[in-house]
């Protein structure tokens, strides 16, 4: 089992910047690729950044230029720093481990982003 912790969201102004966490604890030696998905209310979750163990990195359009995946391996930990935060960025943050060959799935609980003047 791999368990992962979010934190760093909240309430931010339209423009502002925030700093997303994930802490992996468990079976982390398998640890394949990390990332971010969102979910806002009345639409389907999706991918906002991944990055594999080897630092590569993937963005959807809606983020490109704005948002930055890394990853502290020696940590066991990802991060999502967002900047020129708008409305349409609002949703849960969910961070996503996948574990092993088997490409096994694991979710955090999620992290409320609200960003409103």
């Amino acid at each position: 089992q791999v368990q992962l912790v979010e934190s760093g969201g909240g309430l931010v102004q339209p423009g502002g910047s925030l700093r997303l966490s994930c802490a992996a604890s468990g079976r982390i030696f398998g640890l394949n690729d990390m990332g971010w998905y969102r979910q806002a209310p009345g639409k389907e979750r999706e991918l906002v950044a991944a990055i594999t163990s080897g630092g590569s990195t993937n963005y959807a359009d809606s983020v490109k230029g704005r948002f930055t995946i890394s990853r502290d391996n020696s940590k066991n930990t990802v991060y999502l720093q967002m900047n020129s935060l708008n409305p349409e960025d609002t949703a849960v943050y969910y961070c996503v481990a996948y574990y092993g060959v088997a490409r096994v799935r694991y979710w955090g609980q999620g992290t409320q982003v609200t960003v409103s003047s």
